[in-house]
Order: structure tokens, then C-alpha cells, then sequence
């Protein structure tokens, strides 16, 4: 097993992110991977790159899907997830995440989590 690594722009709060962590640990349980670590980030190393430059789409989604809502104490940041898996299983948990983050529907929806993977 070779250490890989999810990597998810969220527009969230400490909530937001503690159930997107869950979402992944859900998806990671039944399969033969194991998280290693995981890291929320608020700018890109070496690149001096902020999470809200990058992820400021985020905000204006969150903005569009819940109309005058207060985004509270959400903010841009990135969660990475590093693995111990093949690639084949992290492909499958990575498909899962993204399934369950905003499962899509014929009826219009809106994120819990405004979200991006890389």
C-alpha cells in the first residue's frame, strides 16, 4: 500500500468540516485503507497562496444556494486526507466522498458544504 491523498476545498465551519472528516472516515471503514492523517490548511505551502484565493467561488455558491443565510464562521479552507491504500481504493473512496457530499437529484438541491476536489 502506497500513502495517498484526497484533497477537498470546502467553504465551511468547524461543523462542516467535522462532517466532511465523518463522510471520509465512513467511506474509508469498510475498505482496506487507512487514514494516516489529515490536515486543514489556510494557505498553500511554498506558494504563499491563501485557501480564499483560491476557493472564493466557494463562498459566492454558498451564497447563491442559501439567499440570506449568514455564512457565519464558514471559510475557505482545504482539507487533505492522506491514505494508506492502492490506488484502486482510493479511487473508490474518493468517488464515495464526492457521492455523499452533495448527492444529486432531479430536484434542485444545494450543498450542506459548498465543496471542490483536486
Amino acid at each position: 500500500m502506497r500513502t495517498r491523498e484526497l484533497r477537498f476545498g470546502l467553504y465551511a465551519d468547524e461543523q462542516g468540516l467535522a462532517w466532511v472528516g465523518r463522510l471520509v472516515e465512513d467511506a474509508v471503514g469498510p475498505r482496506s485503507a487507512r487514514i494516516i492523517g489529515e490536515t486543514v490548511m489556510d494557505t498553500f505551502p511554498g506558494s504563499g497562496l491563501s485557501t480564499v484565493d483560491m476557493y472564493d467561488f466557494l463562498a459566492e455558491q454558498w451564497d447563491l444556494e442559501h439567499p440570506g443565510r449568514s455564512s457565519g464562521a464558514r471559510r475557505a479552507v482545504e482539507l487533505r486526507v492522506r491514505l494508506a491504500c492502492s490506488l484502486r481504493t482510493w479511487r473508490a473512496v474518493r468517488r464515495t466522498v464526492i457521492e455523499t457530499l452533495c448527492p444529486e437529484g432531479s430536484a434542485p438541491h444545494s450543498c450542506r458544504v459548498p465543496w471542490m476536489a483536486r
